[in-house]
């Protein structure tokens, strides 16, 4: 059985991505580096329901340090981009690349994302910064689509159905400021 390091962006992308993952053979440990989400609070209730979902589901998460700082100086420059625009895979590449320090030092086979399960991503965009990841450390990424086939609705009602609760943008500063910008028009 292969050990996958799963990179998670949040608790409710989460149940769906673990069962097909389990079901094709993989002993998979989550992976919750998002110094991205901010405000810190906001952080901190994605970490809770991550961390209720795993132990609902008897299933083990590292969570690294929360460090927003490092992150805002990686996306430095890109804070006009759009939601999908240029800041997003420079923020993919720098929570993937956390996965594959982590995977690397404790010999995991591979990583993947929960992220392609988001209908708000763009999965070429986090497919091409985990291949490029993948050849420069050495170990296999799994370029996957998991909002195919419903991924998300399936995801969104999984979690539902074990009580974690969703939120209501993707987590940055600047996608939060988009998404009250578009409320206010």
């Amino acid at each position: 059985m292969k050990r996958l390091l799963l990179h998670v962006c949040c608790g409710p992308c989460s149940p769906h991505v673990l069962e097909k993952l389990r079901a094709a053979g993989f002993q998979v440990t989550g992976f919750f580096c998002n110094p991205n989400i901010q405000p810190f609070r906001e952080y901190e209730f994605r970490r809770r329901e991550v961390a209720r979902l795993a132990e609902r589901l008897a299933w083990p998460v590292v969570f690294p340090p929360y460090d927003m700082m490092e992150w805002f100086a990686a996306v430095r420059g890109l804070e006009r981009e759009p939601e999908r625009g240029r800041r997003c895979p420079v923020c993919f590449r720098f929570r993937l690349e956390a996965a594959f320090r982590y995977a690397c030092e404790q010999g995991f086979d591979g990583v993947a994302s929960t992220l392609s399960i988001s209908p708000y991503k763009v999965t070429a965009q986090i497919n091409e910064q985990g291949a490029a990841l993948a050849r420069e450390y050495g170990i296999e990424f799994l370029a996957e689509n998991f909002k195919r086939d419903d991924g998300y609705g399936t995801a969104r009602r999984l979690a539902a159905a074990l009580g974690i609760r969703h939120q209501d943008y993707c987590g940055c500063a600047f996608s939060k400021a988009e998404k009250l910008l578009r409320l206010r028009k």
